[in-house]
């Protein structure tokens, strides 16, 4: 698929939640069961790909700690240059997630491509707001969020952040959740741009900021919505009026 990828000129991969180690509950029992040695193999033969292919790569997998303590459910971020720059820990985990399997992370991350400034969240993170209004605070232009979802109505979550903040959301989740909905690209605007369709494979998406489709979206909305959350252009405008101050009366 990286080959895929970078042959389609596509400069970043972005993959599922767990898709290297596997998820745990659906795939792993137990962290005892899990080959680490052959994981780390694996994502050091990625990073030598995405290096040769000059590609950069997202990646889901379970980072180990030092035992007895749980993996975090993490996201490498794989430079062209095949070396890893960062790593995005999940920090909003579920209930069965942090008493039995993870250990939460604490930071958001982000990092930058060929001018385009990248955020990453994982899967349930969709139902806290404030983790989708953070990025916007950072700046990001596309959100990169993987999953392994339960229910489609997570759908429709990304593409509301997506509108709210006017972002670029990649939505990126294994074949096993195609019926629930598809991986693909969410515009500024909350519509879908890109769509893998119903089965498993490779979709291509690309993060144009001058696609007429997405002026009042970049253009308007986000740098007025950035002025509105300020609040300044509202504070300027109070008043001192008795007829503002009370509320019980028509």
């Amino acid at each position: 698929m990286l080959r895929e990828s970078a042959a389609s000129g596509a400069r970043l991969a972005h993959f599922p939640e767990g898709f290297l180690s596997g998820y745990a509950l659906e795939n792993v029992a137990a962290w005892e069961d899990v080959d680490w040695a052959a994981v780390r193999d694996e994502l050091e033969q990625v990073a030598a790909l995405a290096g040769e292919l000059g590609i950069w790569v997202v990646l889901g997998s379970a980072h180990p700690l030092t035992p007895p303590h749980w993996p975090h459910n993490s996201l490498y971020v794989i430079s062209d240059e095949g070396k890893l720059i960062d790593r995005y820990d999940k920090r909003k985990c579920s209930s069965t997630e942090v008493t039995r399997f993870y250990t939460p992370g604490f930071e958001s991350v982000v990092f930058d491509v060929d001018g385009f400034r990248f955020g990453l969240a994982i899967c349930i993170e969709i139902n806290f707001p404030d983790v989708f209004a953070d990025y916007g605070q950072l700046g990001v232009d596309c959100l990169l969020l993987s999953a392994y979802p339960v229910d489609s109505i997570f759908e429709t979550k990304a593409r509301a952040y997506a509108a709210i903040h006017n972002y670029w959301v990649s939505l990126s989740v294994p074949a096993q959740s195609t019926h629930l909905f598809h991986s693909g690209l969410i515009g500024p605007h909350g519509e879908v741009m890109a769509d893998v369709g119903g089965q498993s494979g490779l979709v291509v998406g690309t993060l144009d900021r001058e696609d007429p489709a997405l002026r009042v979206a970049l253009d308007l909305a986000k740098p007025w919505r950035a002025t509105a959350r300020a609040g300044d252009i509202y504070e300027e405008r109070r008043v001192i009026d008795e007829r503002s101050r009370v509320r019980n009366q028509f």
